[in-house]
């Protein structure tokens, strides 16, 4: 199933300890945290934004087997819309004990008080170092990441063997995409598709040394993200380059437009395996993102399992995350729907399983999280309207990076 992250800035990645019943904690350290629990079994709820039927079934059958051993039990709810949902569940008096988070929403939750920070009782787990950054705020670890996933860019074997390219044309860095992006456009088919939005530009921003936040403050005037942008848009000029939306006919994301045909290449996340399965007779192949003036750069997506401040078994709720976030289980959830695990040695286990998905793993020791912090939802929209409206001829990126760095300060108020 595809996945459109929002950005927030910093990314995220365990080992288990031994279940213990009835709810007691141990291992991965301890909380120093007032922590709220009731004794004896409780219940626990667990909400989920879910990608489909597989990721609902495989988080029951891991909450069903913790529940077993523990004594107690869970209730899994898939919601609808999580965002809205958790929202509402936040201003009532009882919200889930367990729910996805986003790491782009950890600011905003930590700041409304709605989060229990747990995450000195899991920081032993292994986490990939910019894993455990996306979702500390404040400088406090607040939730165990669940998963991760990375950028790459997604090659087309057929158009690429029919353009007269080989292994040795993989692109390395952005002279190396210009040459192979403008020869593998042609009629329909554009070089490179790729999304409207800096979830996808943002790599190349990274790749020249840039990024929207630095140390907790806003940072998009740095000249990488300009150069960055410029890169993206001189590629456009060339007519090498399009956003999804500027394809005819128009496609909602790159996926749809790399499995239609009218992309060779695509930069998509390691949720492309779900999404062609809708296309099964598109041959590719999936190799690292071009370096940049500044050397490798991706952009990394995560959730984490979030705990609420008012739950009243959070004692109990962390020994269910510690099951949840082993090596052992991470690999049941990427075996069941796709997903990166997010610690070091459960992305090790991935990658040799999974060999070809060794491009995305490999972009975990580099990707650039999301911007987590407070306030910036709104600011980071209107930029992202901005640079899809970009073009080859029109937009000026300078402006709109100015337009961010002035709005995103009044934002946090610096």
């Amino acid at each position: 199933m595809r996945r459109i992250p929002t950005l927030a800035v910093a990314v995220t990645a365990t080992t288990m300890l031994a279940l213990t019943a009835c709810g007691g904690g141990g291992g991965f350290g301890s909380s120093s945290a007032t922590q709220n629990t009731k004794k004896g079994p409780v219940k626990l709820t667990v909400m989920i934004g879910s990608s489909g039927a597989p990721e609902t079934a495989a988080v029951k059958e891991a909450a069903a087997a913790w529940a077993s051993k523990s004594g107690n039990t869970v209730e899994v709810i898939a919601a609808s819309d999580l965002g809205q949902q958790l929202g509402q569940a936040f201003a009532s008096s009882s919200p889930p004990d367990v729910f996805y988070t986003d790491a782009s929403k950890i600011g905003t939750y930590a700041k409304a008080g709605n989060l229990f920070p747990y995450g000195d009782q899991v920081k032993d787990a292994g986490f990939v170092d910019s894993l455990v950054q996306a979702f500390t705020y404040d400088g406090k670890f607040y939730c165990a990441p669940k998963d991760s996933s990375t950028l790459a860019l997604e090659i087309n074997t057929d158009m690429w063997k029919a353009a007269g390219l080989t292994e040795a044309d993989y692109p390395k860095d952005w002279a190396g995409l210009e040459s192979v992006a403008t020869k593998l456009t042609k009629g329909n088919v554009t070089g490179l598709v790729i999304g409207n939005d800096i979830n996808r530009s943002g790599a190349f921003m990274k790749q020249a040394g840039g990024w929207v936040v630095t140390d907790g403050k806003m940072s998009a005037d740095a000249p990488g993200n300009l150069q960055g942008l410029q890169e993206v848009q001189k590629l456009m000029r060339a007519g090498v380059l399009k956003f999804n939306t500027q394809t005819k006919p128009s496609s909602g994301w790159g996926g749809e437009a790399f499995g239609k045909g009218l992309a060779a290449m695509t930069m998509e996340g390691n949720w492309i395996a779900g999404g062609m399965k809708d296309f099964p007779n598109i041959k590719y192949t999936t190799v690292e993102l071009p370096a940049g003036p500044a050397g490798k750069g991706t952009l990394m997506f995560t959730n984490c399992w979030g705990i609420a401040a008012k739950s009243p078994n959070q004692t109990t709720a962390v020994d269910l995350v510690k099951s949840l976030i082993t090596p052992e289980q991470q690999m049941k959830f990427a075996d069941a729907f796709g997903v990166m695990p997010s610690t070091t040695q459960g992305l090790q286990q991935f990658g040799e399983k999974y060999p070809d998905s060794k491009a995305f793993v490999a972009g975990a020791a580099y990707g650039q999280g999301p911007v987590n912090l407070a306030g910036l939802d709104d600011v980071v929209s209107k930029f992202n309207s901005q640079l899809g409206t970009m073009t080859g001829t029109s937009g000026d990126p300078k402006a709109w990076l100015s337009d961010l760095q002035k709005n995103g300060n009044a934002a946090l108020g610096g």
